[in-house]
């Protein structure tokens, strides 16, 4: 009797014991929405997520022309890929458009991969990016500037995919690198696990 109750104590305390590393974004396990995109890629290739799998896919929307947003969280997720190290090949960045008026292949060529070269940027059709946009939750919309020409209020978040392909977490503008790179790291141990 007295190894069934030391048996049964122990067996108690392991799974009352918490040593399973946290998440210090939201975690969004279970999410219904952010399933899957139809996009092109700056080189001209068709990309949905499944082409991705295997890796860990981080996702942010903006636009090139953005002055604050987009380039703080894209220069975010590039520490990131510099603090994996060779682990980042582990990793697929994809920076959605939503101005693919003038965010053209050849813009994006140039503004994604100055982050990171293995950084893709994606772009549809209006209503590709509409639809893609409301897939994730994601609002948009330009501003007409006094001046002529527009900006665009777009939602400012990071959505990170498990290398199954799915949506696990997200990370707010200004979470910083180290609670992504943390997590991250996480969600690439349980693969390896």
């Amino acid at each position: 009797m007295t190894r069934l109750a030391t048996f049964m104590l122990a067996l108690w305390l392991a799974a009352c014991s918490d040593e399973t590393p946290k998440f210090q974004l939201t975690d969004l396990t279970g999410a219904t929405f952010g399933r899957d995109f139809q996009l092109t890629d700056h080189n001209g290739k068709p990309r949905t997520r499944a082409d991705f799998q295997g890796k860990v896919v981080v996702i942010f929307f903006g636009y090139t022309h953005c002055p604050d947003v987009c380039p703080t969280t894209l220069g975010e997720i590039a520490v990131v890929a510099n603090e994996l190290g060779k682990d980042a090949e582990r990793m697929q960045v994809l920076f959605i458009t939503v101005d693919p008026e003038l965010d053209t292949p050849a813009v994006l060529s140039k503004y994604v991969p100055a982050f990171n070269p293995g950084f893709l940027g994606l772009r549809g059709d209006a209503d590709a990016t509409a639809r893609t946009a409301k897939e994730f939750k994601v609002f948009y919309q330009q501003q007409p500037l006094p001046g002529g020409g527009y900006t665009v209020d777009h939602s400012a978040g990071t959505y990170i995919y498990d290398t199954a392909g799915r949506l696990r977490l997200f990370a707010g503008y200004g979470q910083g690198a180290p609670k992504m790179l943390h997590d991250i790291r996480l969600l690439m141990m349980q693969q390896a696990g």
